[in-house]
């Protein structure tokens, strides 16, 4: 090998010129010098098949004339046996990726698998509770740890704190460590069995979800004080008030209604459109509406936008989704939340019409859970479950002392 010709001082004082040159250190190693001014050290050398090789070894200054010289040895020892510097750089990187992913902690795998699956989750609220949920409960104790050298005595660490005290917390939390450490096994981060599966293992060491949480129920206004309700509700002139309206009168979700666009509505044939993106079944959900939800949507301020039907005090934004709970908090009725009042339509249902009980689901657009039917069935039922709509709003109508034409107290179906 010729002797080195350059020297640091040489290397710092190069200027930039009008073209990007180089300065030959020998041996093939040279300092490449960009019009931009940033140097580079780069190694040309032979390979076995005749063809010419260049490998970059870094910048300089990061990586020293001595450094640069020591890289070029390790690179001309290579191509001496018959390697290719390149095609080794290649297989360190891809080695040293694999060791990088079996060094995975659950946190890491946790952020990969929401990453990976949020596309399919209903909105942005559930992929923050699955972070939350960990960052709280589990990253504590496995946060750290490797997939691999998690065991069940670690989730049960994280578990029995809560499992008593918060248990539908703590069985959403167990169910989430499962399926990250199912992901972390498929990935090839860890083998044997999962130590977060309930059938069959931690069934065994902790008390069934069903003995230990009492079911609650989203707080629900009885049918019978709907009027009363809705003549205190129709003095308010919010507009989350007239969200709230809506909302009852349709029977819809609080997410459903709050982003509900003009774009949706066809008021010429009262019905409402929910694309599946938005609805919590993945399916097109069609709503009709009433004459009095007809009658609230033309006096909207926003009637004849392209926008939210429910603007918030932003541009183009909806209202808050707190809007509805912090209005029946300032009506006095903190015990209540929106999404009960779709109890209150469904107890109305089943006590006050004879409507089938299967009108009333896909009212309230609940998936059917007998698959048989489910596979059958064509149609949403649209026409009764507007007669079911129209005669809930005449309920609500009667029951507020509105001016409405008196109906029997049990609404039969034709």
């Amino acid at each position: 090998m010729p002797e080195s010709l350059l020297r640091d001082l040489q290397c710092r004082l190069a200027k930039p010129r009008a073209s990007g040159y180089r300065l030959s250190d020998g041996g093939g190693l040279a300092l490449l010098v960009k019009t931009t001014g940033l140097k580079y050290w780069q190694f040309r050398y032979t390979k076995s098949d005749g063809r010419e090789g260049l490998i970059q070894i870094g910048p300089y200054p990061r990586i020293t004339l001595e450094q640069a010289r020591s890289a070029r040895n390790e690179h001309r020892t290579a191509v001496s046996r018959g390697d290719d510097p390149a095609t080794l750089r290649k297989q360190d990187k891809a080695r040293s990726k694999v060791e990088s992913a079996h060094s995975m902690t659950f946190r890491q795998c946790v952020e990969e698998y929401i990453e990976a699956r949020s596309a399919e989750w209903t909105n942005s609220k559930h992929t923050q509770q699955w972070a939350n949920t960990l960052k709280t409960y589990a990253y504590p104790v496995i946060g750290a740890l490797r997939p691999q050298d998690i065991d069940t005595d670690l989730v049960l660490r994280v578990l029995k704190p809560i499992w008593l005290t918060k248990n539908e917390t703590a069985t959403r939390v167990r169910g989430r460590i499962e399926s990250v450490m199912d992901w972390a096994k498929v990935r090839g981060l860890r083998n044997g069995e999962n130590p977060a599966r309930w059938t069959g293992h931690l069934d065994h060491l902790l008390a069934a979800p069903s003995k230990v949480k009492k079911e609650e129920h989203h707080a629900a206004l009885p049918y019978n004080e709907i009027g009363p309700f809705f003549k205190q509700l129709r003095t308010n002139t919010a507009t989350s008030a007239r969200l709230l309206e809506f909302t009852i009168l349709t029977a819809t979700r609080t997410g459903d209604s709050l982003y509900a666009a003009w774009s949706e509505f066809d008021l010429s044939v009262a019905l409402w459109t929910i694309p599946a993106e938005r609805t919590k079944a993945k399916r097109e959900h069609r709503v009709p509406l009433s004459s009095a939800v007809v009658t609230l949507l033309k006096a909207l301020p926003t009637f004849g936008d392209d926008g939210f039907v429910f603007e918030g005090m932003k541009y183009n934004k909806p209202l808050s989704n707190m809007a509805m709970l912090t209005l029946l908090k300032r009506m006095g009725h903190d015990d209540l939340t929106t999404h009960g009042f779709r109890s209150t339509f469904r107890d109305w249902v089943a006590e006050c019409t004879t409507f089938p009980n299967e009108v009333a689901e896909m009212a309230l657009a609940h998936a059917i859970r007998d698959k048989t039917e489910s596979a059958y069935r064509r149609g949403d039922l649209l026409d009764k479950r507007r007669e079911l709509m129209q005669a809930w709003a005449d309920y609500i109508d009667r029951q507020s002392g509105a001016n409405v034409i008196p109906l029997q107290e049990e609404v039969a179906v034709n």
